[in-house]
């Protein structure tokens, strides 16, 4: 047995619980890792809380997760190339809130000795989005990029991928992220009325694509800057982004993109000094209420992750 984090009934934060479960056993072309570190992102609490409706309804007890990072455990039939105790991270096939996850191998790559397991457990989600959006926006070198929530969880990544690919791009942010935006290589505005005459100031003719990784009514204001919305994506707004004619990145009218080359561009990224990565903070798996109640709250600079 080993502990893991459920929820047996939709509602707050407080109905996670730490639990013992069945250790997880990996199938053909799977591994096992003991999980060193799990992000937490808005999608697990939005499926904890019930809002996702019919869509997120799942079999209770449920566990949560899907980024992570730890160390091979156990080896499924027919894996080579990788060994016990191997590092590494990306996606899981079990709840990675847990001390012990199943993933695919074609979902893992290697974690360098120079990426700590918190950053690494939370490199997944952010990258991969970050990754899709930006092909979604077709963004080119010289271009301007408006992006919502620049300093949260996939803005982070999202505004400097897209700055080391030669674009430029403004973030929107509260005060008390405007100094950090700025430290990455973006131009910092602050949210809130007033927010078009900002932007305009700084792109008086407005921007080429807006990311929008808020959710908090940007969309028509977007479309209005873009100049229309074929190159406006939100990561959070479906049904708005479906009534305006703007793109969604999930659901199953979303363009297929391969993101296989996300990681591996993320990593170098960091490595070369061209990255940040912040964690905003780090909770232990027993204090995963707390974690998603942050979460939620939203204002973060950078991710949360669980640590087992």
């Amino acid at each position: 047995m080993s502990l893991a984090v459920q929820f047996f009934e939709y509602g707050p934060p407080e109905v996670l619980q730490l639990v013992d479960v069945p250790d997880p056993a990996p199938g053909p072309g799977q591994v096992r890792l003991r999980v060193r570190a799990a992000g937490v992102n808005p999608i697990e609490w939005k499926l904890r809380s019930g809002m996702m409706g019919s869509s997120g309804q799942r079999e209770l007890p449920s566990g949560l997760g899907t980024e992570l990072a730890g160390a091979v455990d156990e080896l499924g039939e027919g894996v080579s190339g990788l060994a016990v105790g191997d590092q590494m991270l990306g996606r899981a096939v079990t709840p990675a809130y847990a001390e012990l996850a199943v993933c695919k191998v074609d979902d893992l790559v290697s974690k360098p000795d120079g990426i700590s397991w918190e950053v690494a457990g939370g490199l997944c989600i952010g990258a991969q989005t970050s990754y899709r959006v930006l092909a979604l926006l077709n963004l080119k070198p010289g271009e301007t990029l408006l992006i919502h929530a620049a300093a949260g969880g996939v803005g982070i990544f999202a505004t400097q991928v897209a700055i080391a690919r030669g674009a430029n791009v403004i973030g929107t942010a509260g005060a008390h992220n405007q100094g950090f935006l700025r430290s990455i290589g973006a131009t910092p505005v602050l949210y809130g009325d007033g927010l078009a005459d900002r932007v305009r100031a700084i792109a008086p003719d407005g921007v080429d694509a807006v990311l929008d990784c808020s959710g908090r009514g940007e969309l028509p204001l977007s479309i209005e800057l873009a100049g229309g919305p074929e190159r406006v994506v939100t990561i959070v707004s479906a049904r708005e982004a479906a009534e305006l004619g703007a793109q969604f990145t999930g659901g199953p009218s979303a363009r297929a993109i391969d993101v296989s080359g996300a990681l591996p561009e993320v990593i170098e990224l960091i490595l070369a000094g061209h990255l940040e990565a912040p964690i905003w903070r780090a909770y232990p798996l027993a204090d995963a209420a707390a974690a998603q109640a942050e979460s939620e709250a939203g204002h973060l600079r950078g991710k949360i992750v669980l640590v087992p």
